[in-house]
């Protein structure tokens, strides 16, 4: 779970910037924006790809959260008309592929406040006309039964989340095993199944973890540094040394993919039989996604993305405060950090065997000791395809 950033609260005495839950934007019509195109003109692929006929005339991607760098795969598909509605929390426009019109249009939904923090499974399966929604590996596990989906593109190789602390307080602690060995409080979100992995393999110690965490920096700063605390490497080591007045210094930290939990963050899937019914849709469909996801991170569209995603922002009102400092930080980190590369195959958005086998082995027997029934017959195999990444993308990092 993600929550919105507010700045200016004061907490327990001390000015420092808060969390806060999100409000509704109350705008009645959708509105039209002006601002520069999130699509590129040059790219590695050549001509015009027509998926009109062959996807749905508008290719409906529910996200995770608000909208973020993160997302600037999906944003970089818009082309410049795009339509900003703030009642839906979404954005509409022509999806753009190597500059030229596909065809068909692209509609973002934003996540989190904004369906009230259902997750983007729910939404997939709660609204027909979304064709394709973020899942993480582990959730596609444990709603293999009642919410089924097959990933058939990653964006993200890495998972951002991960466990930060201060340096200057616990300057021998290099990653999340060694505040266990230091056993150091743990402050997270209660229900996270990587918790419950690093206690089950004795990284972390039940007694150390605090499922207490609201989201908000308070209690950090207010233990000065006494305990740890979950976040994303792609904000709170930004918000906290420079948005955080009280804090202001930096924080140290390890992501949970690097610590042992291999979870695919937030891959691009669909319903079952979405791969069956529309194969010539994703066939065309996913190199342009792995293509748009090239062309953000070479910088061609970094600039359009980040100037689309603050204007989103700033239009769906929700409380969610993301500054262009965090937003271009985010961009550096998601490189720099490995969170966004491509594969140990070399290529972009191929999920790989091993690793899901891997995740699949560690989260089953967590799942039955929560009594969380996975799909009878449930393989690693069902959660994903490759079948339809073009192995000649990459990003070359």
């Amino acid at each position: 779970m993600r929550v919105p950033f507010k700045s200016g609260i004061v907490l327990t005495g001390i000015a420092v910037s808060a969390l806060t839950l999100a409000a509704c934007s109350t705008d009645a019509e959708p509105e039209a924006s002006a601002s520069a195109s999130a699509s590129s003109t040059t790219s590695a692929m050549a001509g015009a790809v027509d998926l009109s006929g062959v996807c749905p005339a508008d290719i409906k991607i529910q996200t995770d959260w608000n909208p973020e760098m993160e997302h600037g795969h999906l944003y970089s598909m818009l082309g410049s008309e795009y339509t900003v509605d703030s009642n839906n929390k979404s954005v509409t426009g022509p999806l753009i592929a190597s500059g030229a019109d596909t065809g068909v249009d692209i509609t973002v939904l934003s996540g989190g406040p904004a369906v009230g923090y259902a997750q983007p499974n729910t939404q997939l399966y709660s609204d027909e006309s979304i064709f394709m929604a973020y899942v993480g590996t582990d959730e596609s596990i444990a709603h293999s039964a009642d919410l089924p989906t097959v990933a058939v593109f990653q964006p993200l190789e890495k998972d951002p989340q991960m466990i930060m602390w201060d340096p200057e307080t616990y300057p021998d602690v290099t990653s999340i095993a060694d505040l266990g060995a230091e056993d150091v409080t743990v402050r997270v979100f209660p229900g996270g199944v990587y918790i419950d992995y690093f206690v089950g393999t004795g990284v972390l110690s039940d007694s150390q973890v605090d499922t207490t965490y609201d989201g908000t920096p308070a209690v950090f700063v207010a233990e000065d540094g006494a305990i740890s605390q979950q976040g994303f490497a792609s904000a709170e080591p930004y918000i906290y040394a420079n948005e955080v007045e009280a804090w202001a210094k930096p924080v140290g930290y390890e992501l949970i993919n690097d610590a042992g939990y291999p979870k695919y963050a937030a891959s691009m899937s669909v319903l079952p039989e979405t791969v069956t019914e529309y194969a010539d849709c994703l066939e065309l469909l996913v190199p342009i996604m792995q293509q748009a996801e090239v062309d953000y991170y070479d910088g061609t569209l970094q600039a359009s993305v980040e100037a689309l995603v603050l204007e989103l922002v700033d239009a769906f009102d929700t409380g969610w405060v993301y500054s262009a400092d965090v937003a271009e930080f985010s961009f550096d980190t998601m490189i720099a950090d490995g969170i966004a590369s491509d594969g140990p195959d070399g290529i972009l958005g191929t999920h790989d065997a091993e690793r899901v086998a891997s995740l699949f082995d560690i989260v089953l027997p967590i799942y039955a000791e929560q009594g969380i029934e996975v799909a009878e017959g449930l393989t690693p195999e069902d959660l994903y395809t490759n079948e339809f990444i073009d192995e000649s993308i990459s990003l070359g990092f």
